[in-house]
């Protein structure tokens, strides 16, 4: 360094000035490009760990492919016997026969409503119940208990106006299989058009184009001459027939 500033004539000051700008220049540029990149490594490991764990996940989940599987078929056939005309229907049956068996007292009722998914139907209804606390829970117990397709959403409890009972407002939901759509068969394709006749390119400048030999015409057959046909031979005229002499005429 000292050498290559002995070569430009500096004075002293001003080679301490050149030594303190090349000095602020590279700290400045290790600053601005070198320093930041120091947790570029330690960020590529952490982002390589991470994806490690979500392939790990989803290996697991890979595996239990088989499970889902089979709990998907299991419960694709839980209301696989209940027709879709008929579901509403059942699904009001057995809340009035589970009503009847625990005896509580149902008040009211809602309009059902439905909402579907990929797989299920599900019938909603709020039912608006009056019993005592033991009937109470052995109603929505048994509603949901086994292989119902009932299930209890929201439950709403408050004592009655005599303070003997509870009056309940309870979300019934119902959950039967989807009726799948039969897909439409799809319709024949038709064969592609033959690609249109494409003309041949014009010959480059200078060069004539050769005309194509021209498809050589077999030879006409010479019509068959007919023999010119004879003449048709004339009867020979009849001479004339001179006058009559009578008889009794005699020559002189």
């Amino acid at each position: 360094m000292t050498g290559f500033l002995d070569k430009l004539n500096l004075r002293a000051a001003e080679k301490r000035l050149v030594v303190v700008v090349v000095v602020v220049v590279f700290v400045v540029l290790n600053l601005w490009f070198v320093i930041p990149r120091f947790g570029d490594w330690t960020r590529t490991k952490n982002r390589m760990a991470q994806a490690q764990r979500k392939l790990g996940g989803y290996q697991v989940e890979i595996g239990q492919m088989r499970n889902y599987q089979t709990q998907v078929r299991a419960m694709e056939s839980e209301g696989a016997s209940v027709p879709a005309e008929e579901q509403a229907v059942q699904f009001s049956r057995a809340i009035q026969m589970q009503q009847a068996q625990s005896g509580v007292n149902i008040i009211g009722t809602s309009k059902q409503s439905t909402r579907t998914n990929q797989f299920f139907l599900e019938l909603t209804q709020v039912v608006s119940v009056q019993s005592g606390e033991p009937q109470l829970v052995d109603f929505l117990y048994t509603l949901g208990s086994g292989n119902s397709l009932i299930r209890v959403r929201d439950l709403t409890v408050k004592p009655d106006v005599t303070r003997q009972q509870l009056s309940s407002n309870v979300k019934l939901v119902a959950s039967y299989q989807k009726k799948q759509a039969v897909r439409p068969a799809a319709p024949a394709t038709k064969p592609p058009a033959s690609p249109p006749a494409t003309k041949p390119a014009p010959p480059p400048k200078g060069i004539q184009p050769v005309a194509a030999p021209s498809a050589t015409k077999a030879p006409a057959t010479p019509a068959t001459t007919k023999a010119p046909a004879p003449p048709a031979s004339k009867a020979p005229a009849p001479a004339p027939a001179g006058p009559k002499q009578s008889p009794n005429s005699t020559a002189k």
